[in-house]
Formats: structure tokens, C-alpha cells, sequence
């Protein structure tokens, strides 16, 4: 999506950029992982392929994704919340977090994956998925109760995560071993889900303050960030 084409925010413990040329090779490499592919339901792609892919998703109107970096210790938050893009650039890949929304529906499918195991269970997924979701609510046409997730029941690391995140699971769809969960869904929200309830208006849900003094520009054109693609 061409929206955050440009930007970039900066959390405590990761930032979150667009999504460009430079960043497929080592996205394709991750993907090459079985337990990956397995908790992504994603199936191989060719480097290729993967170039093909990142364009889709750099201008798709349906689809939204930044990668995820690791926030040096050398830059703590608390004396400068956000980084300079020189900065940004000198960190580390450790994944992705995205949404897509589903061919003739309201709804907003978010995804996540950390692919460096060390960098798993340090909050970086709970703060990438917080500061990911404000932005989108921010600067899409969404409702938050309009965002779902689909994952594999055994997963259940990324069932909590969303829990923590305010998700509930409307339902478990049993022959593919998957759970459905919405922002906002409670057991009291009922056994049928209903478009009315989704469409509810959240005014506390997801506050603009979570991003202040930590969404970057990064200052290029677009000419600039394709010939830096094609080099990297």
C-alpha cells in the first residue's frame, strides 16, 4: 500500500518500515523455513517470486505490511523516541507484520511473524502488532472490531498474543485446525457473529497518542527508493 510508502515508527523495542526491494532477500531466506512456512500457512516462493510479491504489497490497495527491526540498545527510547532514517537503517530484520482485507469484505486480516528466534518473547511482537494496528485505524477507513486474525490452533504463542491485544476467538474451524479471532469479541458478544456489532464505534479503542513523536518520514523519492532496491 502505497500509504506508508515513506513512513516508519519507532517503538521501545522495535520500528516498524515499509516493506522494499532491499529487505526480499533475506524475507525470502527466512521462508525457506518449514516451522515458518507451517505457522504462516504460507506455501515457497522463488526470489522471483518474492520480488513480485513485495511489489504487490508496496501498492495494493487491499493489502498493508511493514518489517519489523529490532531497536538497538544503543538507542534507548527514553531519551529519543524516534530515530533518524540513517539510524533505522543500521538495524535488524527480524520480521514482518501485516494485514490484508479479504475480497468483498469489511474485514482486515492481521498477521505477524518475528522469524529470529532469538528475538521472540523479548515484547517485540506485542508492541509491532500495537503500534501496527493504531496506524492502520488511524489512516484506514476501518472500524477495530473489524480486525480479525486466522490462526492455527497448535499455535498457541500467536492465540495469546492476540488475546493480550484485546482478540477473542468467535470460532474454531475444525477441519483446518483454525481459529478465527476478532478485536473487541467476548463470550457475551454472542454465538452468531453479527455485522451490527462490528460495526460499533470504539472512540477509547487504539488512542492516535500511542503514535505521537514516533512516526518518521523517510525523506526519499520514489525514484530514490527503487535505485536503492535495485542495488542492494
Amino acid at each position: 500500500m502505497r500509504l506508508n510508502e515513506h513512513t516508519y515508527i519507532c517503538g521501545d523495542r522495535c520500528i516498524l518500515v515499509p516493506y522494499r526491494k532491499e529487505h526480499v532477500p533475506k524475507y525470502h531466506e527466512w521462508m525457506k523455513s518449514p516451522e515458518l512456512l507451517e505457522l504462516t500457512a504460507s506455501e515457497p516462493l522463488s526470489l522471483e517470486e518474492e520480488y513480485e510479491m513485495q511489489q504487490k504489497w508496496q501498492v495494493d490497495e487491499d493489502k498493508l505490511t511493514f518489517i519489523v527491526l529490532a531497536r538497538p540498545d544503543d538507542f534507548p527510547a527514553s531519551s529519543h523516541p524516534l530515530l533518524t532514517w540513517e539510524q533505522v537503517q543500521g538495524c535488524q530484520m527480524v520480521g514482518d507484520v501485516n494485514l490484508f482485507k479479504p475480497e468483498g469484505s469489511d474485514d482486515a486480516e492481521c498477521e505477524i511473524m518475528i522469524a529470529e528466534p532469538e528475538f521472540r518473547r523479548k515484547g517485540i511482537a506485542v508492541e509491532a502488532l500495537s503500534l501496527f494496528i493504531t496506524y492502520a485505524v488511524h489512516h484506514l477507513p476501518l472500524s477495530p472490531r473489524h480486525f480479525i486474525a486466522r490462526i492455527g490452533t497448535a499455535n498457541t504463542a500467536s492465540i495469546s498474543l492476540f488475546e493480550r491485544l484485546g482478540f477473542g476467538k468467535v470460532r474454531v474451524v475444525e477441519v483446518w485446525s483454525e481459529a478465527e479471532m476478532r478485536w473487541g469479541w467476548t463470550e457475551s458478544s454472542g454465538e452468531e457473529y453479527d455485522d451490527s456489532w462490528a460495526d460499533m464505534h470504539d472512540p477509547d479503542a487504539w488512542p492516535k497518542t500511542i503514535l505521537e513523536g514516533r512516526v518518521g518520514n523517510t525523506g526519499e523519492t520514489r525514484a530514490a527508493v527503487g535505485a536503492a532496491g535495485e542495488g542492494a
